[in-house]
C-alpha cells in the first residue's frame, strides 16, 4: 500500500508553541499531529456506534412497548457505579 499524506495545516504561532510545548522526549510535532489524527477517528467511530445503539434501542423499544424509566435507570446506574467503586477499593487493598 502507497503511503498517503495529509494537507498542510497553516496554524498561528501561538497554537504550534502550545502543540511543541507538549511534546514528550524524543517526540516529533509531526508524530504528535498523526496521534490526535487517529485519536480523533476513533473518538468519532466509538461516538457514531453509541449513537447507532442507541437509536436502535429506542427503535427496539418503540416496537416492543417495553420502556424503563429515567428514574428506574439512574438507580441502576448509581448501583452500578457503586459496585464498581467497592470493586476498585477491593482491588487497591
Amino acid at each position: 500500500m502507497k503511503n498517503a499524506t495529509l494537507p498542510p495545516l497553516r496554524v498561528d504561532s501561538a497554537l504550534r508553541a502550545a502543540a511543541e510545548s507538549v511534546l514528550q522526549d524524543g517526540e516529533t510535532l509531526s508524530g504528535f499531529v498523526l496521534e490526535a489524527v487517529r485519536l480523533n477517528i476513533k473518538r468519532r467511530e466509538t461516538q457514531r456506534e453509541f449513537i447507532a445503539r442507541g437509536l436502535l434501542a429506542r427503535d427496539e423499544a418503540k416496537a416492543s412497548g417495553q420502556y424503563v424509566s429515567s428514574v428506574e435507570m439512574l438507580k441502576r446506574l448509581d448501583e452500578s457505579l457503586a459496585k464498581a467503586r467497592t470493586n476498585q477499593t477491593d482491588r487497591d487493598r
